[in-house]
């Protein structure tokens, strides 16, 4: 496991991770607990289609934990809140229940954007985070966000998260720090981080835990972890999946450290 040393700055920090179960949070809740001396997870129920997300959060939380007694030490309180504002206003194709009329998981709506884009959701966690961990003073939250395999969803990008932690510091009158693990990395480079951070252990447990596809299938098991496979969420997570095992292969031809 690659640790902070306890003599560094962020191992005396606690960390809240915005947590939903899913690879992306999976990973950063791994890199908060090589980093920070304490780490909390914090979870939405919106209304999402993919709802047995929220019944993954738990498992994940304890294949982590199993892996380093230091992250079993270092591992928090889980918080889940209920948000209804997508609920009362209106269903789009990641919050509706589903009709045999409903077009595909991703099909582009009349805005130019994904039907799976819920508006403004990264922003609403990041501020709701933000508000529930004021009264007990943390100051860094970690998000999942991706502007390299961000779906074409606006509230992912670097520049909407930095002006999202400007607007919450000027005002709430305080300093967070919003990181954002996987920015910059595609669903290859999540994986290979997540190898970094736990080794092949790691990766399985997310594999086997986490859950990311849009239709909230967990009944097939494919080799990248469960899900409808027709997604766009399964296809970007069976592409990265791939890709970083070509990378491993790759590496273990010529004899070299692959992540």
């Amino acid at each position: 496991m690659r640790e902070q040393s306890d003599r560094q700055p962020l191992a005396q920090e606690t960390a809240l991770v915005v947590f939903s179960g899913g690879q992306d949070s999976a990973t950063c809740l791994a890199w908060s607990l090589a980093r920070f001396g304490r780490v909390l997870t914090l979870g939405f129920d919106y209304g999402q289609r993919h709802h047995v997300e929220l019944d993954c959060r738990r498992r994940v939380r304890e294949a982590l934990a199993a892996l380093s007694p230091r992250w079993a030490e270092r591992l928090g309180e889980d918080v889940l809140l209920t948000l209804d504002t997508y609920r009362q206003c209106g269903e789009n194709a990641l919050t509706a229940t589903g009709t045999p009329d409903a077009a595909p998981l991703g099909a582009t709506a009349a805005d130019g954007l994904p039907n799976t884009f819920v508006p403004g959701r990264n922003l609403l966690f990041g501020l709701q985070a933000a508000i529930w961990a004021y009264e007990k003073n943390i100051r860094h939250l970690v998000l999942g966000v991706c502007q390299s395999d961000s779906s074409g969803y606006p509230d992912c990008r670097d520049d909407s998260i930095k002006a999202l932690q400007l607007a919450l510091n000027l005002g709430m009158d305080t300093h967070y720090v919003l990181h954002t693990p996987l920015m910059w990395l595609d669903k290859c480079g999540a994986w290979q981080l997540a190898e970094q951070l736990g080794g092949t252990a790691l990766v399985d447990a997310i594999v086997e835990e986490s859950h990311t596809c849009y239709a909230g299938e967990r009944g097939t098991r494919h080799d990248w972890g469960y899900g409808c496979g027709q997604c766009p969420a399964c296809r970007l997570r069976a592409r990265g999946y791939a890709a970083y095992k070509a990378a491993c292969a790759d590496a273990l031809s010529q004899g070299t450290p692959h992540a």
